[in-house]
């Protein structure tokens, strides 16, 4: 399995996840459709928040980043959050 994060911070990135929250059933179901999807998490931080979306390998992790990518430029452009910061690699321990 593989897992990618997405952390959002900065101007915009609390607004972001107000829409977020109230758009939750769509974001849903638009990850549901990711090939490979095990699992998301979406997440408030102190200065924004944070996705996590694990995948049956890499390819579904990229695509989800291209899938969640083009959600936030069609949904949230005026919010004029930046870019979120990635991390990703291989799981070691997925509980469900």
């Amino acid at each position: 399995m593989h897992a990618v994060v997405r952390k959002f911070s900065g101007t915009g990135a609390k607004e972001l996840f107000d829409l977020l929250e109230a758009k939750k059933g769509d974001i849903e179901a638009l990850l549901r459709k990711v090939k490979g999807f095990t699992g998301y998490t979406l997440m408030r931080t102190s200065d924004g928040g944070l996705s996590v979306t694990v995948c049956k390998d890499k390819a579904g992790t990229d695509e989800s980043v291209v899938v969640a990518r083009d959600w936030v430029r069609k949904n949230a452009s005026g919010i004029g959050v930046a870019p979120p910061t990635l991390s990703e690699g291989s799981v070691i321990l997925h509980l469900k």
